[in-house]
């Protein structure tokens, strides 16, 4: 198959015929707030699954 410059690249090569580079994602803004209710008992629930998770994790570890 041979391609003609007016040829639209495809989806996996750029016009350069270069690959396409991965998307770069940006971290949050630091001025974003993020608003979470810290005396929730769901957030509470959450914090301590977080946790048990994250010690056995280093009992695995060790």
């Amino acid at each position: 198959m041979q391609v003609n410059s007016t040829d639209p690249p495809s989806s996996t090569q750029e016009a350069d015929g270069k690959p396409p580079e991965k998307a770069v994602v940006k971290p949050q803004e630091a001025d974003e707030e993020i608003d979470i209710d810290l005396e929730a008992p769901e957030t509470e629930k959450a914090a301590l699954a977080i946790q048990n998770q994250f010690r056995r994790f280093q009992k695995k570890k060790k």
